[in-house]
């Protein structure tokens, strides 16, 4: 009877806990759901990293803060609105991103550099998003769809500088080759507030890792958003 309590006990706490950004080594950032905001009213003047790195977002000019929305962060890019860290994020090698987004528009920055030039995540348009850094850049298109829906991504690059896209778990068959630091500082705007991002934001965690079982994670925890 013991040793059955002892594997029903084992079991609960799997299922109850199950796997967190935070039990990784390589989580840089991570912009949890519904936590660490800061409002203003009902707008958001800050987004509060939940990794040890104090990679916080925080926007003090009141017209460019976004709006707080049923548990996302809500962007309205005729008014600039973003979020910005004092200090950068910078991936050298590989990495993992995870984004819980809905966009409204293309031609929209999701991720970027506000001091730094040429450095962005772009919905570049409806089919494909565009990585840009160094002053380089790839675009990696959607084997089907749009991204102007409710959905998440999973970006990674390996050792060998190869981008992965993921869509709602499924990785794209468009695969592209860059190399550089992707330099990150800002969500919805890259520099100088250029290309404002224009829908939901929901969570974002960011990695300087790279690896099968951390993508298949992250797609599982994005997913049950």
């Amino acid at each position: 009877m013991l040793a059955l309590k002892q594997a029903l006990s084992l079991v609960s706490t799997k299922m109850l806990g199950g796997w967190q950004p935070s039990n990784e080594t390589g989580l840089e950032a991570w912009y949890k759901y519904q936590t660490g905001i800061t409002l203003n009213g009902s707008d958001v003047s800050a987004w509060a990293d939940s990794s040890s790195n104090s990679f916080d977002m925080v926007q003090a000019t009141a017209s460019e803060q976004p709006a707080y929305n049923a548990g996302a962060i809500d962007f309205d890019a005729s008014a600039t609105q973003n979020l910005q860290s004092t200090s950068e994020i910078d991936l050298s090698g590989a990495f993992t991103i995870g984004i819980r987004l809905a966009a409204k528009s293309s031609n929209v920055t999701v991720l970027g550099s506000n001091t730094t030039s040429n450095e962005f995540f772009k919905i570049n348009s409806t089919t494909a998003l565009r990585f840009k850094t160094d002053g380089s850049l790839v675009d990696i298109t959607l084997n089907s769809g749009t991204f102007l829906t409710d959905l998440y991504l999973v970006i990674t690059r390996n050792a060998s500088n190869e981008i992965t896209l993921y869509k709602n778990g499924v990785a794209q068959l468009d695969r592209e080759t860059l190399a550089g630091t992707a330099n990150i500082d800002s969500i919805g705007v890259r520099k100088t507030d250029l290309n404002p991002y224009d829908g939901t934001i929901s969570e974002i965690q960011i990695y300087d890792t790279e690896s099968t079982a951390l993508t298949a994670n992250v797609n599982t925890y994005l997913s049950n958003l």
